[in-house]
């Protein structure tokens, strides 16, 4: 997970905002908290999303569904293809670098780009 830089989350945050509105999108809130801002939506098939910014920088992405009928769900027949932290009582924290949107944050030992 890459680390958003305090200075980097309003830039971060204005680009999905602005995509979301020229998707379409209905803006029904919005957080402009200096340490953890965040903008929330809606589409006109009534799915609810936001996007916030956690502990550290961390991106946290949530999409609601509309009321929709109980089905059966069948198991993934791929496997995942990133860390599934099973068992793990804390969240993990961003652990990768980015020159542009870790700008101004301390670098994490072992991140990539």
């Amino acid at each position: 997970m890459t680390d958003i830089s305090e200075g980097r989350r309003g830039s971060f945050l204005g680009l999905v905002d602005r995509y979301w509105r020229k998707s379409g999108y209905r803006m029904t809130a919005v957080n402009n908290s200096s340490e953890f801002p965040a903008v929330y939506a809606r589409t006109d098939d009534g799915y609810r999303v936001s996007l916030r910014i956690g502990g550290e920088g961390q991106a946290f992405f949530q999409v609601d569904t509309p009321c929709v009928q109980k089905s059966e769900v069948l198991d993934s027949t791929s496997q995942a293809t990133a860390p599934l932290y099973e068992g793990m009582e804390l969240i993990p924290r961003p652990n990768i670098h980015s020159d542009f949107w870790s700008a101004g944050a301390p670098e994490v030992a072992g991140g990539g780009a």
